[in-house]
């Protein structure tokens, strides 16, 4: 990844842009998670990486911003479970895990179900393969064999294991948000685009904008093609109305120039996208505003 130096990187105010649209001009809709939720649909930001890494400035992140980069190894690996995502370092999940949830699914205690991310990344059901169908190790062969083909994409629903209703039981604890990647090679350089159904703006999709240009590195450093830029679209973008205040505060700050981030020696090392965890990734040039105490995040 080539990354122009910090002191030439424009500021960018893309995602403080989008919060704003959505305050000014979403829509109030009711929401399973209680609070009702201001809504736009189709909303997407574009960031050539020359220009910095999308790890949000308008406040810090900086103690965690390597957590999601481990829940989405946690996923690539097939993780479905608490126990297996806390391999990973995610300690998080379990408000989507919890006993009424599960119970009501017809899982274990603590499974997030065959249709959660995990399961579609790395066991997508398919009679031809036994155990079955891991979306992402096909996609660095594809990429590697076929580089110019269009069909370079990774899909986390599972439609009958989501499917709810009248005497439908879904197989999973919450439906997946994100992680419909179509990559694209042009010019012999790589173009990844993260398409996200839904997609909580102030929490959830600053981690998503990190885990998926991470992904961009992934590829680039398995296949050779050089990291160009990542497409983030969200299909469903909102803001929960007892997240407002936080965010108008967000919106008071001046945009800034994103930071670098790169696989470091041990992450250099990696022959396998399985192989790679959170610690592979360092962070630098990064000048954010003050961390905001909590803001709420629905489960």
């Amino acid at each position: 990844m080539h990354y122009s130096p910090y002191s030439e990187r424009l500021p960018d105010g893309q995602y403080q842009a989008l919060l704003k649209r959505i305050l000014d001009s979403g829509f109030a809709v009711p929401t399973r998670q209680g609070p009702a939720a201001m809504t736009l649909m189709q909303q997407t930001m574009h960031f050539d990486l020359a220009n910095g890494f999308p790890v949000i400035t308008e406040r810090s992140i900086r103690s965690f911003w390597r957590k999601p980069i481990g829940e989405l190894c946690a996923f690539i690996n097939g993780a479905t479970t608490l126990d297996e995502l806390a391999e990973f370092g995610c300690d998080w999940w379990g408000a989507w895990a919890t006993e009424k949830k599960t119970a009501a699914r017809g899982l274990p205690p603590g499974d997030l179900g065959p249709g959660s991310y995990g399961g579609a990344f790395h066991h997508f059901p398919a009679l031809e393969a036994q155990g079955g169908f891991d979306q992402f190790r096909h996609l660095v062969e594809q990429l590697r064999e076929l580089p110019n083909d269009r069909t370079h994409f990774v899909s986390p629903w599972i439609p009958q294991y989501l499917t709810r209703g009248a005497g439908k039981t879904p197989k999973a604890t919450i439906a997946p948000c994100h992680g419909w990647v179509h990559v694209r090679v042009i010019d012999s350089r790589l173009h990844l685009h993260m398409f996200q159904r839904s997609g909580d703006v102030p929490i959830g999709v600053p981690a998503n904008m990190v885990q998926y240009a991470a992904l961009l590195l992934m590829l680039e450093h398995l296949t050779g093609f050089e990291a160009a830029t990542y497409y983030h679209t969200i299909s469903d973008a909102h803001i929960y109305a007892d997240q407002a205040d936080a965010v108008r505060i967000l919106l008071e700050r001046e945009p800034r120039a994103l930071p670098t981030v790169h696989l470091n020696a041990a992450g250099r090392q990696v022959t396998d996208i399985h192989g790679f965890r959170a610690e592979h990734f360092d962070l630098a040039d990064y000048d954010p505003h003050p961390a905001i105490a909590s803001i709420p995040v629905a489960s």
